[in-house]
């Protein structure tokens, strides 16, 4: 009997591996993007440029832009926990505004093949003397987000752009976008001309 009872147990135990078996179909798990963390907003007065200031966040630098030194009115609002910068240009005008605006126009239409949409917003600033346009442009693949432009249509003209230095996929970026058009809002409105 004992020899009957291992037998038993044997065919237990075999059965038992058999029936637990169970054919499951592979589920693939969702594509998923990490967790941003942001900062706190707080700003810091940038007051050293010839021709203009304005207010940046704490959690960027300010470079002088690599690609044109001999530009000393030319800055970059770097965010590097973001791999994100802001270009800044500065012209001042003379008689020449149609040519900026032209220029600031055709700069953003090289994003146009890859956007899927624009919207823009007017900027209209009486009390600083600050006039001009945001593009937001919309769209897979688009390496600059946001463009904008700002002058006071006499003496001075400023451009701007964001950009990142990764390649992006913009629904996974979308909150940092829309992290940093908070700070080019604040910038905008803080902007004073000299």
């Amino acid at each position: 009997m004992n020899r009957l009872l291992k037998i038993a147990l044997s065919l237990f135990c075999i059965a038992a591996v058999f029936v637990s078996c169970d054919k499951k179909q592979y589920q693939p798990k969702p594509k998923s993007y990490f967790r941003i963390d942001f900062p706190e907003k707080e700003y810091v007065k940038l007051d050293s440029m010839r021709y203009y200031s304005f207010e940046y966040p704490v959690y960027s630098t300010i470079t002088p832009d690599y690609f044109s030194p001999q530009e000393r009115d030319w800055v970059n609002v770097e965010f590097p926990s973001h791999k994100a910068t802001i270009h800044l240009s500065y012209k001042t005008v003379d008689n020449n505004l149609e040519e900026y605006l032209e220029d600031s126009y055709y700069m953003m239409t090289k994003h146009l093949s890859r956007a899927i949409g624009i919207k823009d917003s007017l900027i209209n600033n009486k009390e600083n003397n600050v006039y001009g346009l945001i593009y937001f442009l919309e769209g897979e693949g688009v390496a600059s987000p946001l463009q904008f432009y700002l002058t006071d249509s006499t003496s001075h003209f400023m451009r701007g752009s964001l950009y990142f230095n990764v390649k992006t996929n913009n629904d996974s970026v979308a909150p940092v976008i829309n992290f940093i058009t908070d700070d080019i809002r604040h910038l905008i409105e803080t902007l004073e001309w000299k």
